[in-house]
């Protein structure tokens, strides 16, 4: 149980800290495949500690959902990544790992950000807002069902029992179900995290943003919160497809320090793989019609679906 808790609390600051540095880094090589030399890896720490040395500024006429918004965002990114199985499997937190725990807090996060931007009163704010919905009502089942998928075989919806038995059985992953499961899975983090296809974190076109419209009105330490808890929830996705697919590293039970320590080790190379993957598939591809975003999310809850029917059937 020592073990555990240390690697619960490894895990959640190497989100944390490293989540900017993940940002940083599918920056610096989106530029570079560009043709640019980009601000370096470190930028997104550095334009942090800006916005938290500036005066904190609400908008005129707002209220408690503005100001509460991105505590609740960052308060939830940084439960969820202690309660997510990324380093060890054998954690305290165990009881509380539990899939649809776990989508409830990611879904309040979301919720919360969408109700400060309507309590702005702006336009942008309103549309930014009920986009978020939009994606979220299509996003979250999808997240659920796929996850569902992996939870059959197992017996239980605790994401630490669900890695757990991959680790044990790793060939388990070789099956339709999981592979319609892993590519559901992508394609909602892709959404969840607002990255091209979905969205641009990079435009503020008011056509076509989405998570930008949100937070146009805030400013100083308040957008630091909400720019840190954005990349801790990319990380966070990334994080858990590679513990639900490629549980490589994990720590199980009975394992030492020293395994818990090579388990963090394992999840920043991961996490950074799956990142430069990420931002180099974004370099080839083109942002989608907003009218075509749902499409691409209810074929991802299709995929998820039948998911679920392969693991009944092939089980």
């Amino acid at each position: 149980m020592v073990t555990g808790a240390l690697g619960t609390g490894l895990q959640v600051i190497a989100v944390a800290l490293g989540s900017p540095l993940l940002v940083g880094v599918m920056r610096q090589v989106r530029a570079r495949l560009e043709g640019r030399a980009g601000p370096g890896i470190g930028q997104p720490w550095r334009d942090l500690r800006k916005l938290l040395r500036k005066e904190p500024i609400a908008a005129h006429g707002t209220g408690w959902p503005f100001r509460a918004a991105p505590l609740l965002v960052a308060g939830t990114a940084l439960v969820v990544a202690a309660v997510v199985p990324l380093v060890t499997t054998v954690s305290p937190l165990d009881g509380v790992a539990d899939l649809f725990a776990v989508t409830a807090l990611l879904a309040l996060g979301s919720v919360a950000l969408a109700l400060g931007a309507l309590d702005t009163g702006t336009a942008f704010g309103g549309m930014g807002a009920s986009r978020e919905m939009a994606v979220l009502a299509l996003v979250e089942p999808t997240i659920l069902v796929s996850v569902f998928a992996l939870s059959i075989r197992v017996g239980s919806t605790s994401l630490g029992q669900i890695v757990t038995a991959t680790v044990e059985d790793p060939l388990a992953v070789v099956s339709p179900a999981s592979v319609l499961a892993a590519v559901a899975l992508a394609i909602v983090t892709i959404a969840e995290t607002g990255r091209i296809p979905v969205d641009n974190p990079a435009t503020h076109l008011e056509l076509t943003m989405i998570h930008e419209a949100m937070v146009l009105e805030y400013a100083g330490p308040d957008l630091a919160l909400v720019e840190w808890a954005s990349a801790m929830r990319l990380s966070i996705f990334l994080g858990l497809l590679s513990s639900l697919f490629f549980p490589v590293g994990i720590a199980t039970a009975g394992a030492g320090v020293l395994a818990v320590l090579l388990s963090v080790l394992v999840l920043v190379g991961k996490v950074a793989i799956l990142g430069v993957l990420l931002a180099a598939g974004e370099v080839f591809m083109a942002k989608l019609r907003l009218f075509r975003v749902p499409e691409l999310l209810a074929g991802s809850f299709l995929l998820a679906l039948l998911a679920v029917a392969a693991s009944f059937f092939l089980a």
